[in-house]
Parts: C-alpha cells; structure tokens; sequence
C-alpha cells in the first residue's frame, strides 16, 4: 500500500516479507532460531561482533587500551553475520537476550562475565582498566552526558534516517524528512558542544568521543548511506569535522577501525595485534 492509502488494522500481523532487504532478519520475537555454541579464543576478552557502528566503538576502545599497554585488553574478535542470523545462535543469544552486536565476554573473571549493548561494553571497559573515563565526578558525569547522549541519539540517525533514505524498499518522503530534520538537529547539538570543548567530555578524549564517532563521524565524513552527507550539508557542521579529523588520525582508531569488516585493508577476525599491523603501516 501507498502511504497516503495506509490504514492501519486494529490489530498488527507480521508479514515477513515487509522488511526489505532485512526481512530475513527482523522478526517480532526473541530468543535463539537455532543451536550454535560460540567460539573460544586464547585471550581473556572474546568479541561477538561486526563492523557496524556499534561494534567499532568496542574494536576502537580495545585498541585504545592495548595501546596503553593494558595487557589483559588483548581479544578475540569473531565476526557475528547478521544477514545469516548468527545473531540468533543460542550460544550469541546466551551473551545477549537482546540478539544485537557487539556482545562480550570477559572470561578474566570467575565466573566469566557478560556485557551487552555497546555503551554498557565500553562501560565496563573503562572502569575495569581505569582509562577513557575521568576520576574527577563532575568530569566523570559531563563523559557519562554525552556517552548516554549517543545512546538515545543514534537509533534516530541509523534506525530512523540511514533506514528511510538508504535501506527501505520504497522513498517515503514524510519519514525522510521527519528524521533528516532530527539528524541535523544532532548535529547542531553536537556542533555547539564542539564549539566550547576539543572532546565531547571537555579536554580529554573519553568513552563518549569513542561512542559517537563511529555514528556522526562517519556521517559527515561522507561514509555513511551514499549520498546523505550533501543531502544533509554536513561540510556546515565545521566543529564536528574538525573532531572527525582530529580523532580519525589516533592510531588505535585506525586499528579498530578495520576489525571485523569484508574487503580489501581489514579483518573479518582479529586473534592477534601482529595481523593488524600490516594494514596501518
């Protein structure tokens, strides 16, 4: 049906096929679709993940961590294949009800400990290792701000936008607009922020840049759904650019950056730093 002829029933059925190219995999019930254990690897952090948005931020923030010289931030990194519905695995679904990547476990500890949804992930991150996350509670709270900021955020930049303009099967203006218009108002928020700090923090680069940058870096970078950075003039947010830039040029973030991706330059597993190494030289 048309949008200006859609009436909606008094009670919603799925249809599979109304999903798009992502009708495989949507569904409106959890749990696991089949028996599948997780891998194992030798390092006591084990990711469960993709190189989407939310999953670089773990990539990015582990490697931040290892470049520290923290040692037991060393991990695994499996590639988790949503398009197949790895994600619906039992052994994925026993790390995250939720079914979402990034999902990890830290088998450092007795029993070994589960953390689901990148933000609670990059959480946890901090606080085991004492790194990206200021000690200082006023400091501590403005990086929780903004981490928690992106959280509620990027579902209106991916879900909302990147899905309207770039994924769904037909161009359904009043939904376009209605978050193109959020989008670019998250973007002044983060433009006017940028304005007063070099981080989203303040001064120090915390969990927060390492959250939102993967999101609204990549956006007005021009990597994100084709052609959105002209249709949304992202070269006027000059604050959030020059942030893109300034944290784009971290070695760690080039490292990360390249974890669990297809193609040519990155790494659909990473077991070991030495097979980064070779592709940021």
């Amino acid at each position: 049906m048309s949008e200006s002829t859609y009436t909606p029933p008094k009670v919603w059925e799925w249809k599979k096929g109304n999903g798009g190219q992502f009708a495989n995999i949507n569904r409106p019930i959890a749990g696991p679709t089949h028996d599948k254990e997780l891998p194992v690897g030798k390092h006591p952090l084990q990711l469960y993940s993709l190189g989407t948005p939310n999953g670089v931020k773990v990539t990015i923030m582990l490697e931040e961590l290892l470049g520290k010289g923290h040692e037991g931030a060393e991990y695994d990194a499996w590639l988790i294949d949503i398009g197949e519905g790895d994600q619906f695995g039992s052994g994925f679904v026993d790390v995250n009800p939720n079914s979402k990547i990034p999902a990890l476990m830290d088998h450092s500890t007795n029993p070994p400990t589960r953390v689901f949804e990148s933000g609670s992930i990059l959480l946890y991150l901090a606080e085991k290792f004492g790194e990206f996350l200021p000690s200082d509670p006023a400091k501590r709270t403005e990086a929780l701000n903004w981490l928690f900021w992106q959280m509620g955020s990027a579902p209106y930049l991916g879900g909302g936008f990147g899905h309207f303009y770039a994924y769904a099967p037909i161009k359904i203006e009043y939904a376009i607009d209605r978050f193109a218009m959020e989008v670019k108002r998250q973007l002044d928020v983060l433009d006017r922020r940028l304005a007063e700090t070099r981080y989203l923090g303040g001064d120090d680069y915390t969990i927060a840049d390492i959250a939102t940058w993967p999101w609204y870096g990549r956006l007005v970078a021009g990597g994100a759904y084709g052609e959105s950075a002209e249709f949304l003039q992202t070269h006027t947010y000059k604050n959030v650019l020059r942030w893109q830039a300034d944290i784009a040029e971290r070695p760690a973030v080039k490292r990360g950056d390249r974890v669990n991706k297809s193609g040519e330059g990155n790494l659909r597993e990473r077991h070991d730093a030495s097979e980064i190494d070779p592709l940021v030289k």
